[in-house]
């Protein structure tokens, strides 16, 4: 296996294969993460993964354990559980009190490898998952013959509930007095362990529908969530099922533990947990889809390590960046914002292939809550803000960054998660109010409408049953046009047919026109401003200035979307939509803009009754929209409002989902941008170093860690039209090798090393005349 996996290695150096002279010189090794102790609890685990699974992998007490997730698993008040607990135990052990011990996490190769030795047995374990099939492997080889324990430990084998804060892992939160837990199936089966959760007939999208006054139309609507059933079996070869069920309890939880042991010791012993999802009534179809998942590995057992190893190579060739590689120094804050960038992409690529995006609260890798917080009393299922509630806001920043990266292929279970609930959101648009438009607002269930606890039941007569009643989220609808927008830039990219998509885009800005226009008239007979515009009222900039007239996010918005969709290849809308788009795009007020400290800023919108919250949405022109930066036009008002606006002032922070790095990057503010990057990126203070948080959701905060990766990408390279400017906020004593895409199938390369360019690759070549670097003193004259 490992000739044919240095053969493939070899044809792609020889042939392409997405390699370089460049990208050779970059590895991932030099950022394996290196444990010579073991951990102390879950808090300290190391993330291993692959296609949509997740483990938390830590040793404790001379026991391997991890927990297992997998993305589009939800009970029936979407909590996102996790699928178990495995716990795997050697016997003689060389983990227990041995002379050595190593946990490492191997980038390259996308597993974490556990050596130990003890007196003179040693032995070494493999964790690693299939990427494209549901299967976890424990592979264990050591010196001397081993008999293995393995269990898997439930804490959902009996009926329990949610109180308290424990409430907010699920959609109920704060707004039932409990939360029922209904319990998995365990078994032993076929010498292994079968579990399984299948969802009962109703759950809380029959809350929802109900509550939110949509039962006429509820046989329209799309219900992930009924009779939704997920788990698995764990097996291992020359293993056999031991049959007494032991207890115990872990962190806070108590556990039941179904064991596996060894029929006789052997120096190789495999353990194998797959898994399996379906929709299905009957539990007898959803085994069979397990046992299909069962022999489709084995028939192809021989290969599937390999083209692991070949997906994870192929994975780090796309992309990266890489600080002061000439100079490591895991101390420096410099060096450690190259090395979590890519931890940070590690853990996203572990979800390649998953059903649902990854969550921005933790997305598979979250642990026991009491390591998160000492408050935190409850079960590894715990996460706050939901496992199956969806924050567009937090959301669209653990995706961006998969642009510049070239992970194209990885943003599909974003844009899927809307085009999936896209029937039901303009379902409820023409329920409540008669016209179109695809109405998503913040806080959305996995199924496209209004989370239960923000929508809230405690309403006042006569309120309108299409709003959410809630005073952070009330008319906030456009952060659905970020992810618009994506997909466009996808497309710009690379090329690629968005023709699927594009009635989910256009669903999104026609609501807008048809909606505001409705509102208009009832009020007035006139649906337009004097010039012709809509009135973007009642409104919303971000969840900050509320009750707002033409919004700074809803107008950049809306401009940029629309502007972009006109500039898509013809085969994109016919003439009738085209002139739709077009008469739209004329109707969309201007910006507001007001003076600052004695300077021309951005305004977050033209009025507004109340601010209440520490976004900057006055920056929104600037990121994501684009309508200022590099290389574009009046650059100086938005760095005025970088710098002047005493309200963006006040709101500057660097948690969590704050932006401020991405702002300033793209206002060429190099200082400033150094600095809220390296506090974005550099070491969390946790075992390990990428798992931020809590911030203002939960550990490891992904949104923390996107808006870090988008930040550090903005300082190396920007676009406006077809230029390509390198290092526009960039510090001359940060060396740095780096490969990024670009606009139009554009991969750029190089290195930057004690303030020069050393080389620069542009791929296609006929691109380098759209090269801009004043760095480099070169494409001054563009």
């Amino acid at each position: 296996m490992f000739a044919r996996f240095c053969l493939f290695v070899l044809i792609l150096i020889l042939f392409g294969g997405g390699f370089s002279a460049f990208s050779q010189g970059f590895t991932t090794e030099q950022y394996n993460l290196k444990w010579t102790s073991q951990s102390r609890n879950s808090g300290e685990s190391m993330p291993c993964g692959g296609g949509d699974i997740g483990l938390n992998v830590w040793v404790e007490k001379g026991d391997l354990l991890f927990y297992i997730s997998r993305s589009g698993v939800f009970d029936e008040s979407t909590v996102f559980p996790k699928l178990g607990r495995v716990r795997v135990r050697l016997s003689p052990n060389p983990f227990d009190a041995g002379d050595s011990f190593q946990q490492e996490l191997k980038l390259n190769e996308g597993y974490v490898e556990i050596t130990g030795k003890k007196g003179a047995l040693s032995a070494t374990i493999k964790v690693w998952v299939d990427v494209f099939r549901p299967v976890v492997h424990v592979d264990i080889d050591g010196n001397k013959q081993v008999s293995a324990q393995t269990w898997y430990e439930s804490w959902r084998t009996e009926p329990a509930v949610l109180k308290g804060n424990a409430r907010s892992a699920s959609s109920y939160k704060w707004a039932a007095p409990q939360v029922p837990v209904f319990q998995d199936s365990v078994q032993f089966e076929h010498n292994g362990v079968l579990f399984y959760h299948q969802n009962r007939d109703s759950t809380i999208f029959d809350v929802i529908v109900s509550q939110q006054k949509l039962d006429a139309v509820k046989s329209k609507l799309w219900n992930p969530l009924k009779k939704l059933t997920y788990g698995g079996w764990m097996t291992g070869a020359n293993m056999v099922a031991e049959r007494a069920i032991v207890t115990g309890r872990y962190a806070d939880a108590s556990f039941k533990g179904f064991g596996l042991k060894s029929k006789s010791p052997s120096r190789n012993i495999q353990l194998s947990i797959y898994l399996h999802t379906d929709q299905q009534d009957d539990i007898a179809v959803w085994k069979k889809g397990l046992l299909e998942t069962v022999a489709e590995t084995k028939r192809t057992d021989g290969t599937a390590r390999m083209r692991t190893l070949e997906w994870w190579t192929q994975y780090w060739q796309r992309s990266h960046i890489a600080l002061n590689v000439s100079k490591k120094d895991s101390a420096s804050p410099v060096w450690q914002v190259g090395r979590n960038y890519q931890l940070f992409r590690y853990m996203l690529g572990c979800n390649a292939f998953g059903t649902y995006p990854t969550k921005f609260n933790g997305g598979l890798f979250t642990y026991d809550p009491v390591f998160v917080d000492t408050s935190y009393h409850f079960t590894a299922d715990h996460r706050n803000w939901g496992g199956g509630v969806f924050t567009a806001q937090n959301q669209r920043l653990v995706y961006w960054p998969m642009l510049k990266s070239g992970d194209f292929d990885m943003m599909k279970p974003q844009f899927e998660f809307y085009q999936r609930i896209l029937n039901n959101v303009e379902t409820r648009t023409q329920h409540y109010w008669g016209h179109k438009g695809a109405s998503f607002t913040e806080q959305i269930e996995n199924f496209g409408l209004p989370n239960y606890a923000e929508y809230t039941s405690k309403r006042p007569a006569g309120y309108d049953p299409g709003m959410e009643y809630n005073k952070w989220l009330e008319y906030l609808w456009d952060t659905s046009l970020e992810f618009c927008l994506m997909i466009l830039d996808q497309q710009h990219f690379t090329g690629a047919d968005i023709s699927r998509y594009l009635p989910l885009i256009e669903s999104c800005v026609v609501f807008f026109d048809e909606h505001y226009q409705y509102l208009a008239a009832q009020r007035s007979a006139a649906k337009l401003d004097q010039n012709g515009h809509l009135v973007l009222f009642p409104g919303s900039a971000a969840e900050t200035y509320k009750m707002a007239y033409n919004s700074a996010t809803t107008v950049a918005g809306l401009q940029t979307v629309l502007g972009r969709m006109l500039l898509l290849p013809s085969q994109y809308g016919n003439e009738a939509q085209r002139k739709y788009w077009r008469d739209m795009l004329s109707r969309i007020p201007p910006l507001n803009f007001r003076e600052m400290q004695g300077h021309r800023t951005i305004a977050p919108a033209r009025a507004w009754e109340r601010i209440q919250n520490t976004e900057i949405p006055q920056l929104y022109p600037v990121f994501p929209y684009g309508i200022y930066g590099i290389g574009k036009p009046d650059l100086e008002t938005a760095v005025n409002t970088w710098k002047y606006d005493t309200e963006a002032i006040k709101n500057r922070n660097h948690t969590s989902w704050h932006q401020d790095n991405i702002f300033c990057a793209r206002l060429g503010l190099t200082e400033e941008a150094a600095a809220l990057t390296i506090r974005k990126l550099q070491d969390s203070g946790r075992r390990f170093p990428a798992f931020w948080g809590p911030g203002h959701d939960w550990v490891p905060d992904h949104n923390w860690g996107g808006s870090g990766m988008v930040g550090l990408q903005e300082m190396l390279m920007q676009t406006s039209g077809d230029s390509i400017y390198i290092l526009p906020a960039w510090p001359d004593d940060w060396d740095v090798q780096f490969k990024l895409h670009a606009p139009k199938n554009t991969v750029v390369e190089g290195e930057w090393r004690t303030g020069k360019m050393m080389n620069l690759k542009v791929t296609p070549e006929s691109r380098k005349r759209d090269i801009i670097c004043s760095k480099c003193g070169f494409g001054l004259t563009k």
